[in-house]
């Protein structure tokens, strides 16, 4: 192998950063606890919690500086 690491090293190193990424993403989602629930109306725009509604709002003209 490269750098004359034997095969036991690798799979060692292969099965460790696998378990540990799949440890990390159970701990997030049961941190977070993310809502996987479909449901059955598609909600109307302006009813999802995700969109920016600020963004929205902010339809002003830019300023131009008069010098």
């Amino acid at each position: 192998m490269p750098g004359g690491v034997p095969w036991s090293a690798y799979v060692k190193m292969l099965s460790s950063s696998l378990l540990a990424m799949c440890a990390g993403a159970q701990v997030v989602h049961w941190y977070y606890r993310p809502d996987l629930t479909i449901p059955e109306i598609p909600p109307k725009p302006g009813e999802l919690k995700t969109e920016l509604l600020g963004l929205k709002e902010r339809h002003h003209e830019p300023q131009v500086s008069q010098q």
